[in-house]
């Protein structure tokens, strides 16, 4: 099982260029599929979620193309099947996204229940809402929902908590039932605006995304498009994260700094410099950083993919910080691998109490999940000594190039794939 072995203590200093939204890419890729056309994607990472996604889509018998490393051709035409292999669904949440597309196209879905990080009960009743009020049929039969509908009408759709992956959903299938859709109380961030986007580029009639009231005048069919994913706020708030966790000074580039104006307020609020740009974003960090308090949040509050993340920081600030984690309940399982390297903090419940030492010490870690996978890493750049941190696959769910691009900021970490490998690692850097 490959894994990274780092040697912290070093500030990383540089320019980091920021990669295609995964979440983003997942729910636009599934849409694609709506449309007989051929559509063309730009801007895709790189990263496991996306092609276990690539490989369901073909299972059903579309065409996908890849045309470079981050660029995908895809074409409906040619699906066979509305079953989806059950090998993809457990793999990867976001395969539920082809629910919406296959019932929105073909009137007629069968998807598995969904997998993906352990990070907590994510039920999917809004989803079934949403299309049941569409005059969907859906059912669970053996683990796999079916979804069937002799025709979709719009509806007007109040959910009864904000979900992403919901209001996703529910705008892939009303784009193309017969008459209008209003959902209430959406979800507003960025990956549903781009979703939204892409589908209004093939042809969709849908307004108001990215505010909590979203509006669909539904379509006949969608035609071909060619689209850029927007960059990842993910992953450009991790690096923001651990240029502060390492005191370092980081440019992080092809970023939105509108979608990073949470993670930023935090930043500057524990004594950090932040200049934004354009489409970059420099943080900066001098000396031992302060506490705060955070709550996550959904968009445009703290994210709570970063939440991992921010505690890493927050471990190693001045004073006591509370975290309060809102979304998902298993979302501080790394907080013992973070014990195992000197840090001081209490789990009750949803909140995570930090009291700041002065430094952490390397340790053997084991990533719980992606996010907090990402954390651990921060968490051995920013340590005395040798870290290892196995089960890297989570953290390949997510983050592309994840070791050398923080090789580039002058980190030393290594992907490596067995003990001899360590040795030789430890040997060299001393």
């Amino acid at each position: 099982m490959d894994k990274f072995v780092i040697r912290g203590g070093s500030p990383l200093v540089g320019e980091v260029e920021i990669g295609g939204a995964k979440n983003a890419a997942l729910a636009i890729l599934t849409a694609a599929i709506m449309t007989d056309d051929y559509v063309l994607i730009e801007n895709i990472p790189d990263v496991s979620d996306i092609n276990v996604l690539l490989e369901a889509i073909s299972g059903i018998g579309a065409a996908t193309e890849r045309i470079d490393r981050h660029s995908v051709r895809i074409t409906g035409s040619t699906i066979g099947a509305v079953s989806v292999d059950y090998e993809y669904i457990k793999k990867i949440r976001a395969s539920y996204y082809l629910l919406g597309a296959l019932l929105g196209k073909y009137k007629h879905a069968e998807v598995p229940l969904p997998g993906g990080c352990n990070i907590g009960s994510r039920p999917i009743d809004q989803h079934l809402k949403g299309f049941r009020a569409l005059g969907a049929t859906v059912e669970i039969r053996h683990g796999v929902i079916v979804a069937s509908a002799e025709n979709l009408r719009g509806a007007h759709i109040y959910m009864d908590m904000v979900s992403v992956g919901a209001t996703i959903n529910i705008m892939m299938a009303a784009a193309l039932a017969n008459g209008n859709t209003i959902i209430e109380n959406a979800a507003r961030e960025p990956h549903v605006v781009d979703t939204a986007n892409f589908l209004n580029s093939m042809g969709a009639n849908i307004k108001g995304a990215g505010t909590d009231v979203i509006r669909i005048r539904g379509v006949e069919k969608l035609h071909k498009s060619e689209y850029m994913i927007v960059p990842d706020m993910i992953e450009a708030g991790t690096y923001m994260f651990a240029a502060a966790a390492t005191r370092g000074d980081v440019l992080i580039k092809n970023v939105i700094p509108k979608h990073l104006e949470a993670m930023t307020a935090k930043l500057v609020e524990i004594g950090c410099e932040v200049e934004e740009f354009d489409d970059a974003v420099r943080v900066c960090a001098k000396g031992r950083l302060g506490r705060t308090h955070v709550k996550t949040l959904p968009y445009p509050g703290f994210p709570t993919d970063m939440q991992p993340q921010i505690s890493v920081v927050l471990s190693l600030a001045q004073g006591t910080s509370i975290v309060t984690e809102s979304i998902f309940e298993n979302r501080f399982k790394y907080v013992d691998e973070l014990a195992c390297m000197g840090a001081s903090i209490k789990v009750e419940g949803n909140t995570a109490i930090i009291d700041g030492i002065a430094n952490l010490t390397g340790a053997r870690l084991c990533a719980p999940d992606l996010r907090a996978g990402a954390a651990l890493v921060i968490a051995g750049l920013a340590a005395e000594g040798v870290s290892i941190v196995d089960d890297i696959v989570y953290i390949e769910r997510g983050y592309e190039d994840f070791d050398q691009k923080l090789r580039l900021l002058g980190a030393e970490i290594e992907k490596v794939s067995d003990e001899r490998e360590i040795r030789k690692f430890r040997l060299r850097v001393g």
